[in-house]
């Protein structure tokens, strides 16, 4: 006999299906060449590949925890593959919606070409990115997407993670009375939070959002407008579940632990720098209400006397307090061999620099962890 499924298996079960409407995986579809190809740079300094028919190259294998990796050492990797933009996936349409590129990757370098284009880099620890396919998906458009990665010297090299999504902008999700940024993965990830939280704290209220998500018309996926006032009616029926999360409140902002030496240089060090400082400000320009912070005046240090440039955007960036400085330590140092007498001098030395570049001393102690 079949034993009923669980109000939560039910509701992870109707989340993924929502998610998928919007959304798929497409790490088995890139293709790799071990080689390195030449980059171009034009007159305004943009960096160009060559043309890329991800045909001509061999398929890039997963293995079994879905990543492709190659050999550690430096070494160069290429993957490409062609994106052919759907007209709906499962029925839901596509049309006029921005889509972006979900990458993770493990790699000390890393380039992302868009039809040929450079568009974003990344490291070690600027490891992630949304990239932005384009704004608004027309069904038959090709685009070809291409990475070239280099392998950390002590440890493989590796693309962990790459999704499709496709994303509403917030004057879309306005339909009807109910004036909601949404589109399908909104809701299943709002969905998702709710579904965690009751597991957690109200178990004995898990039937009532199995209940109310059974309710999802799928027969009407194909009608975008009245699939989404559905959705919307539905995230409004479920207002009273969640009334014990909207009494705390989370800030989140970001970070990129940099170590001076760990297995890598203090030259390496420098390069990591300057690129995740770049990207951060980068990303403030487009998401303005991006708060970052960092430790470490030593490195700023380093950022002032060689990229004066960067160092002056930063400053700009603390002003506006779109970017903290924290820890007050010179680095992040060891604090279980030293002697108090160094950690003192840690804080005295990058307290005073800090209130010489920054204005003030920092308050905020910051060790995220002991052996620097």
């Amino acid at each position: 006999m079949q034993l009923p499924e669980s109000p939560s298996t039910l509701i992870s079960q109707i989340i993924d299906k929502l998610r998928q409407l919007t959304s798929y995986d497409t790490q088995r579809n890139w293709h790799y060449y071990s080689q390195d190809l030449s980059i171009t740079t034009d007159q305004t300094n943009t960096k160009y590949c060559p043309l890329i028919d991800p045909a001509n190259w061999q398929i890039a294998s997963v293995n079994h925890k879905g990543y492709i990796t190659w050999s550690a050492g430096h070494q160069v990797r290429w993957l490409a593959q062609k994106l052919i933009i759907p007209h709906d996936l499962h029925g839901y349409p596509l049309v006029g919606l921005s889509l972006r590129l979900v990458l993770t990757w493990w790699a000390e370098d890393a380039q992302i070409f868009v039809n040929g284009k450079l568009i974003q880099q990344g490291d070690l620890f600027d490891s992630s990115s949304r990239i932005l396919l384009t704004n608004s998906a027309t069904p038959g458009e090709t685009i070809i997407v291409a990475l070239r990665l280099i392998s950390p010297g002590h440890d493989i090299g590796a693309l962990m993670r790459s999704q499709c999504i496709y994303e509403a902008d917030v004057e879309r999700g306005k339909i009807s009375q109910f004036p909601i940024p949404i589109d399908p993965a909104f809701v299943a990830d709002e969905l998702t939070v709710l579904h965690k939280y009751l597991e957690a704290f109200q178990p004995d209220k898990l039937e009532i959002l199995a209940t109310e998500i059974r309710k999802i018309d799928w027969n009407i996926v194909s009608d975008t407008e009245a699939f989404l006032i559905s959705l919307s009616i539905l995230c409004y029926n479920l207002q009273s579940l969640p009334v014990n999360i909207k009494q705390r409140c989370l800030h989140l902002l970001g970070h990129a632990h940099l170590d001076m030496a760990w297995l890598w240089t203090t030259g390496e060090t420098w390069e990591v720098a300057q690129r995740t400082f770049t990207s951060v400000l980068n990303l403030q320009k487009d998401f303005p209400e991006l708060t970052f912070c960092h430790t470490t005046p030593a490195l700023y240090e380093w950022i002032e006397q060689y990229r004066p440039d960067l160092f002056s955007a930063i400053q700009q960036a603390t002003t506006t307090r779109n970017w903290e400085v924290l820890g007050g330590m010179w680095v992040e140092p060891e604090v279980n061999l030293v002697s108090g007498e160094s950690l003192i001098r840690q804080l005295l030395y990058g307290q005073r620099y800090i209130k010489k570049k920054f204005g003030d001393i920092t308050k905020v102690a910051w060790l995220p962890d002991s052996f620097g």
